[in-house]
This record gives C-alpha cells, sequence and structure tokens, in this order.
C-alpha cells in the first residue's frame, strides 16, 4: 500500500473530504434479501464525505480543485444536468476555495419529472453555492456551449480551468484509487475480506479509480459497476479508457496494465427506460435501505446501483457468506426531485 501511496503523493491534492467515510454492515437488508447463509452487504459511505452534502465526486474534486489551483486557475466551468451531483459538489468545492464556478445546465434530459425538478434539489443548492449557471437544451451542442464559457472568462482576464463531466478523468480518478487504500485499510481493522466491490456506474471515473486500485493492492477482489444510464457498452469503454490512463499517469507495470481491461465487468439492465428514468426496481431498492437500515439513496444514480447489487444477490451471484462492499455514491439530494416515484401507489 506505501507503494501506492507513494505514487499519489507526486500529485497535488487539496482535503475537501470528510475521511474515512465509515463502512457498515447491512444485516437486515442482508438478511431480507438472501436466505440465512448468503452473502453479506456492506456499504463503504461515501454519501458522508460532508462538502457540499457529500457524494463521490468530492474524491475526485480534491485532485482536481488542487490541479487548477497549481495551474492558476481563478474559475472552474463544468457541465451536467439539472439533478446532477457533480455539479453541485463542483460548485461547493469553489466556494469553499474561492473560486469563480460557471456551470452549463442541460435541461431537457429526462421526461416526465415532478413539477419543481428544475428548481429543487442538486440545482437549488448550485444557486445556493454561488455559481453561475447557464441553461442548455439537452438537445443543443453542449461542448460547444462550454467552449463559449470558457472562451468569454479568458476574454475577462480569467484563467479558468475545464473539470470534464462527472469529474472522469485520469486526475479524478486518482481520488478512486486512494479509496482503495482506505478501504482495505477499513476491512481489515474489522477482520472483513472483501469479495466483490458494486457500484452505480456512468461517467466511469468511481469505477476506473476502484478498478486501477484494486489490480494494485487487491487484484482478487472483482469490482461490478452497474449501468444507471441504459448503455452499458459505452459505460464499459468509458471505464476502461479512465483506467488505463490513470494506471499509466501513476506509472503502473506494463503487467498490471495488461490485467486492467479484463478486469472491467458493467453490468446492464438496472437502469430502466434510461438516465434519470425511475423504475420499480430502483424505487424497491430505495425503499428497503431506508425501512430496513434508515439509509437514503437517490433514484438517478447510487438507488439504481443498490438495485442492480439486490438483483446480483438474489440471482446467486455471490458465494455464500461472501462480504459484498457496496459503494454509496451520495445524491440525497436527487430524492427531493422525485417524490412522485414514492407516492402511494407508485
Amino acid at each position: 500500500m506505501t507503494s501506492v501511496l507513494d505514487r499519489l503523493a507526486a500529485f497535488p491534492r487539496i482535503k475537501l473530504a470528510h475521511l474515512p467515510t465509515p463502512l457498515e454492515r447491512l444485516d437486515r437488508l442482508s438478511a431480507h434479501i438472501a436466505a440465512a447463509g448468503g452473502p453479506v452487504i456492506w456499504v463503504k459511505r461515501d454519501d458522508c464525505t460532508g462538502l457540499g452534502l457529500g457524494g463521490n465526486k468530492v474524491r475526485k474534486l480534491e485532485y482536481l480543485m488542487a490541479d487548477a489551483l497549481a495551474e492558476g486557475a481563478d474559475a472552474v466551468v463544468t457541465g451536467g444536468v439539472v439533478q446532477s451531483n457533480h455539479v453541485r459538489q463542483t460548485a461547493a468545492a469553489a466556494a469553499k476555495l474561492g473560486l469563480a464556478c460557471h456551470l452549463a445546465i442541460m435541461t431537457g434530459r429526462v421526461p416526465r419529472t415532478d413539477p419543481d425538478y428544475d428548481d429543487t434539489g442538486n440545482i437549488f443548492l448550485d444557486r445556493l453555492f454561488g455559481a453561475h449557471c447557464t441553461l442548455v437544451d439537452w438537445r443543443a451542442d453542449r461542448n460547444a456551449v462550454i467552449a463559449r464559457l470558457l472562451d468569454a472568462l479568458r476574454r475577462d482576464g480569467k484563467k479558468p480551468y475545464f473539470i470534464p463531466y462527472g469529474g472522469s478523468s485520469a486526475v479524478g480518478a486518482l481520488g478512486f484509487v486512494r479509496c482503495v487504500v482506505e478501504m482495505l485499510d477499513q476491512a481489515n481493522a474489522v477482520g472483513m475480506r472483501i469479495g466483490h466491490v458494486v457500484l452505480a456506474s456512468g461517467s466511469a471515473g468511481t469505477q476506473a479509480g476502484l478498478v486501477v486500485g484494486l489490480a494494485a493492492l487487491a487484484p482478487e477482489v472483482r469490482v461490478i459497476g452497474i449501468d444507471i444510464d441504459a448503455e452499458p457498452e459505452r459505460v464499459r469503454a468509458d471505464v476502461g479508457r479512465v483506467a488505463l490512463e490513470t494506471a499509466r499517469r501513476l506509472a503502473f507495470s506494463p503487467a498490471l496494465l495488461d490485467n486492467i481491461v479484463p478486469a472491467i465487468e458493467v453490468v446492464g439492465g438496472h437502469a430502466g427506460p434510461g438516465y434519470g428514468l425511475v423504475n420499480k426496481e430502483t424505487v424497491e431498492a430505495i425503499r428497503l435501505a431506508a425501512e430496513l437500515e434508515g439509509l437514503l439513496f437517490d433514484p438517478v444514480y447510487s438507488g439504481k446501483g443498490l438495485a442492480g447489487c439486490i438483483e446480483l444477490v438474489r440471482s446467486g451471484r455471490f458465494a455464500p457468506r461472501e462480504n459484498v462492499l457496496f459503494v454509496h455514491s451520495g445524491g440525497i439530494p436527487a430524492l427531493f426531485a422525485y417524490r412522485s416515484a414514492f407516492a402511494a401507489g407508485a
């Protein structure tokens, strides 16, 4: 583990998250979804990273914001949909660090929303954090809008730093290579051997960092990404691309790089009709976690990931008494934008 931390130490990082996040055993949920002797579900509580109501993106932003500051940036620019967790956490990080934050907010991607979808949840917090929100129709050229934001800031004498969608780049993924060290330390402290790590996977950076960290430190542990975009092949390709870029940045051996792509697994079939659209499987998973464990998951990312994890348990994917670690990526504010999905009879 020391060698991985030494490699990470070569990159600037600014502490933004409350770490380590808790590692909790979910006995009631495990017993409910599997017979006695079934796998045991644990949760890595990255909903508890603190900044801006927390979430997994804060780990990425520790490296991305440090990189921005190292380049002398005084503003950051990123994009995402109305209920983007990444956008909300970026806005919070920028506020904490005194950087201007300009957001391209994509509207219209998710149909059949609650009446106040465009004003509550994450986007309400974006504005509260003082971010400048430019609304963009989802069907427009989103990258061109971001390019115009960057150009306008430069003309005004600013030095903007672009953060990719989801913070998913080799720089951002470093945060989840570091997370692997944290997870393994915690598991060792309680005498728990991790069999599989499961998470919601969309923009790919979180899974990529976990794959690289585990390839270096615990290659026997498998990572399963649950596609939340209804685009599993695209997600798998993105995870592979970011993972290889991250491993090369950390100067890992060619032998380790050769093992990365074969280790990538993304499971489809749990995203419902598409991104941001809620299905009954996700609503059931969110209700179970709330009623049995007092935990909250969101309908767009973590709830779909949990639904996929539950289905894998029920289908017999995991060995008896195996420890399955689910990475909770946060996203709680989006719950308030999806109230109708949880109405009686929904």
